[in-house]
């Protein structure tokens, strides 16, 4: 049986942290803050440190690679946009909006992963894909249901649909796509990724149903949500905006199940939210403000999940 949560986590941690002015375009969490880019970066570094001991003390496998800094990645931080892995054995690289963070992609850490025992079969590379201006930004771009064979994908300038198609057909998943929006100077916009206004767990789907506009497109959510038998919890849109949907499920090696997300995150939901999940799951969270506000991802952006067989 498939399934929905790893221990195995890939992080990236950061050399050269700043705000992406080519992903800011259309990630509108992205802002700036007024200090040195020395400074910014040394409190990334905090963040990030604090973040990946909180995760090792719950007992999960986190392998921590630095950024390279030749590369000139401010975003490298959230790998999960290059790559996933897959129980199968097989790995995805997708194809990035923004051409500075395409040098994230990094063979190096395949080798070294494989290094440490994990099997890579197939990989299906979809980066060709940005010669045509086409992209798909890996799990940002899809929420993926793994014990269900289902990919959500909120479509934008990051998420083509034949593209959401392909990696469908390619990997045995069910493609739901529909548009998700937030509110930026009075205008309904796309938002750029999945995963900022969705997560799906074993058990548990943490959705923010006002962001889709359609609704026949929130309907059709619903109900694929439920008839898998997912605990819904629904999140508004202010609280997607503390990233209260970019979450993420991991397991570690005793089997004991945890929901992961920033410390802003948790402080953003009500007590009978958290009590919902907490039936389920326990949380983790850790503070992430300056890699929120000047990155524009969270929790869940900054941690890739590595499925494939360890021999």
């Amino acid at each position: 049986m498939m399934k929905q949560s790893t221990s195995h986590i890939l992080m990236i941690r950061p050399v050269d942290f700043q705000l992406n002015n080519e992903t800011a375009v259309n990630n509108y969490f992205q802002k700036n803050i007024n200090l040195s880019k020395e400074e910014l970066n040394l409190k990334a570094q905090k963040e990030f440190d604090d973040f990946v001991k909180v995760l090792r003390e719950s007992h999960l496998d986190v392998y921590v690679y630095d950024d390279l800094p030749e590369n000139k990645t401010p975003d490298s931080i959230f790998p999960n946009n290059w790559i996933s892995f897959h129980e199968s054995g097989n790995l995805a690289l997708y194809p990035m909006f923004a051409k500075n963070r395409r040098s994230e992609r990094r063979q190096d850490i395949l080798e070294d992963l494989e290094q440490k025992g994990f099997e890579f079969y197939q990989v299906y590379d979809y980066t060709d894909a940005e010669n045509e201006q086409v992209f798909l930004e890996g799990t940002g771009s899809l929420t993926l249901d793994r014990i269900n064979r289902k990919a959500y994908c909120a479509l934008s300038p990051r998420a083509n649909e034949e593209l959401l198609i392909e990696f469908c057909e390619d990997f045995e998943y069910l493609p739901i796509p529909f548009k998700a929006y937030q509110n930026v100077d009075g205008q309904r916009l796309p938002i750029y990724h999945t995963n900022v206004m969705m997560c799906v767990g074993t058990d548990v789907a943490v959705v923010c149903f006002d962001s889709i506009d359609d609704k026949a497109e929130k309907k059709l959510v619903s109900r694929s949500l439920k008839e898998d038998g997912k605990t819904i919890v629904e999140i508004s849109e202010q609280q997607l905006e503390a990233y209260a949907g970019n979450m993420l499920e991991v397991q570690n090696q005793k089997g004991e199940k945890f929901l992961v997300m920033s410390s802003q995150a948790y402080e953003s939901l009500d007590s009978s939210k958290i009590q919902i999940i907490e039936e389920h799951l326990k949380i983790l969270h850790s503070p992430l403000n300056t890699i929120e506000t000047l990155g524009g991802g969270s929790a869940r952006c900054m941690m890739a999940e590595i499925f494939n067989p360890k021999a």
